[in-house]
């Protein structure tokens, strides 16, 4: 609360001019410049993280150790589970 009893002005709309009435087509044209461009580089960014993600070799030559190890449990899994088969037969 401000000193006269009412509440404050928030900050944030304070400072931004988006929304405000009485803004010149200029300050419009210049919000949506400003938009696009962030949008630009926000879709550029996604896109490069999806490629990274994307990217099996790269992947592969990151997590080799966690994926010999996978490899590794699951044949003896494999193997456990043939074993067993044969043995009941």
């Amino acid at each position: 609360m401000s000193a006269a009893g009412g509440p404050q002005p928030d900050p944030v709309r304070a400072r931004s001019t988006v929304g405000a009435p009485g803004r010149s087509a200029a300050e419009i044209r210049r919000d949506l410049e400003a938009q696009r461009g962030e949008l630009s580089a926000s879709v550029e960014e996604l896109r490069t993280k999806v490629n990274e993600l994307t990217d099996w070799r790269r992947q592969v030559s990151e997590h080799r150790t966690e994926l010999i190890t996978a490899a590794a449990v699951a044949g003896f899994v494999v193997g456990g589970i043939l074993a067993l088969r044969r043995r009941r037969r």
